[in-house]
């Protein structure tokens, strides 16, 4: 149960972190709140080509 609450407490640290620095350059509360929740409509290409990469190392190195 400590790893439940443990973990609950970083998400929520890490998403507070997320939103005040997004406050700070300017988005309203709401926008700040949109990008923490859904984090894969902010990625640049780069981002989720490297992110697509791991995907596909993980797959390949699972398998065998």
């Amino acid at each position: 149960m400590k790893i439940v609450w443990t973990s609950a407490l970083l998400l929520g640290c890490l998403m507070g972190f997320s939103i005040g620095v997004d406050m700070v350059q300017g988005f309203s509360f709401s926008m700040a709140l949109q990008n923490a929740y859904s984090p894969f409509r902010v990625m640049e290409f780069a981002e989720l080509f490297v992110l697509f990469v791991l995907f596909v190392l993980f797959y390949f190195c699972s398998v065998l």
